[in-house]
């Protein structure tokens, strides 16, 4: 399946590109973009994502694209659809998730971008659940989630595999959103 490209009024979702790597890895070193994820990134590590990220879309077709703001900004972070990697109850699934350098927060880009990765996963990927995840304080995405139509059960709350034990970052909230609340 050749990699997609989404558009939106404001955004371009796209496959990710050599000179993306630059400004993901500032937001990678971001210690506020990274707040509720394990830690700010080296550019190793960075790197290593990234490549993570892109091979999945060349390999799927979709993936955690960046995003642009065509004519303003190559890349603003990244928003889309990825398979679950790791062992849970409610695997296999797809997750939609997004990232974005503190400069682009609160401007509605990730909902206006999550919005047109669940078209995309409803519509031409035929997807029947796309499942959202994070840690209980990350209320900004939990808003993003519940904007796009995702509900959340706390009996699906769960401790993240690759969280260590202990770690104030190893329970997540589940939220999910089926193909039938969400028309294409």
């Amino acid at each position: 399946m050749p990699p997609a490209t989404l558009k939106t009024e404001r955004l371009i979702l796209r496959p990710w590109r050599a000179d993306d790597f630059d400004a993901f890895a500032a937001m990678s070193a971001d210690p506020e973009v990274m707040e509720f994820l394990m830690a700010p990134v080296d550019r190793t590590a960075s790197d290593a994502n990234a490549e993570r990220l892109k091979a999945h879309i060349e390999t799927h077709g979709f993936g955690f694209w960046a995003l642009e703001i065509p004519g303003v900004a190559p890349f603003i972070g990244f928003t889309g659809l990825i398979h679950v990697s790791f062992d849970a109850p409610f695997v296999p699934a797809v997750e939609i998730g997004w990232r974005l350098a503190r400069a682009h927060w609160g401007k509605g880009y990730a909902v206006e971008a999550a919005k047109a990765s669940l078209e995309h996963g409803f519509g031409p990927l035929g997807l029947e659940e796309i499942v959202a995840l994070t840690v209980p304080a990350n209320i900004r995405s939990q808003q993003v989630m519940r904007r796009i139509g995702m509900t959340r059960n706390e009996a699906d709350d769960f401790d993240h595999p690759r969280v260590p034990e202990g770690h104030p970052l190893k329970r997540h909230v589940l939220y999910r959103v089926k193909r039938d609340v969400i028309r294409p």
